[in-house]
């Protein structure tokens, strides 16, 4: 399988992103320095696209395939594609605040912590639709390592599309998110303008 294992605070900066929205607290102190370069219109869409895939932690190929699946789907492309990368099941443990980052939470349900529906999905991919109800294993409830991510991420708001009861490791999806309440820094738009040339 292959994995994305660039260093996160180096790619953070050159892309001009902040570190919080991976889920992490450090920050670089170095600077990215860049001498007066234009960045031309391509560079600009590729940017954002790339941004996009480095926050959700999606290689180029399935990607690819997001924004194929979201061109067929009703209303806006953008959204659509905003919206599948959002209702991935990763995405949502990490948004549940069961996982510090998402490479955690990736690997939180690759380990078969996670119930769907009372299935076990192993597919960190895995679409989740309005009405899935999501918890953790109940032997797996107890490890130390889920109190303690917990502990370190007991600050973060749940997003308002999702209930969670976080002692209990349960939660339910309400509704796919809308484009306001995703709160991540990429210009979809430009992500589109970039695939349709």
């Amino acid at each position: 399988m292959a994995v994305n294992r660039d260093p996160i605070l180096k790619r953070c900066r050159s892309l001009g992103l902040e570190p919080m929205y991976l889920g992490i607290s450090k920050t670089s102190k170095r600077q990215l320095k860049r001498t007066n370069r234009k960045v031309s219109e391509y560079g600009t869409q590729l940017r954002e696209k790339q941004k996009a895939k480095f926050i959700y932690g999606v290689l180029e190929k399935p990607f690819r395939n997001y924004y194929e699946k979201a061109l067929r789907m009703k209303g806006m492309t953008g959204l659509n594609l905003m919206i599948q990368l959002e209702t991935r099941l990763d995405n949502i443990i990490f948004r549940l605040a069961w996982a510090r980052t998402r490479r955690e939470a990736r690997q939180i349900v690759e380990h078969k912590f996670v119930l769907v529906n009372g299935k076990t999905v192993n597919i960190p991919s895995y679409q989740v639709k309005p009405g899935d109800k999501i918890e953790i294993k109940e032997k797996n409830k107890t490890y130390q390592r889920m109190k303690d991510i917990l502990d370190v991420t007991s600050g973060r708001i749940v997003p308002e599309w999702l209930t969670a009861n976080t002692e209990a490791f349960e939660a339910t999806v309400n509704a796919l998110p809308t484009r306001e309440q995703i709160d991540v820094p990429v210009d979809e738009m430009l992500i589109v303008e970039l695939y349709s040339k």
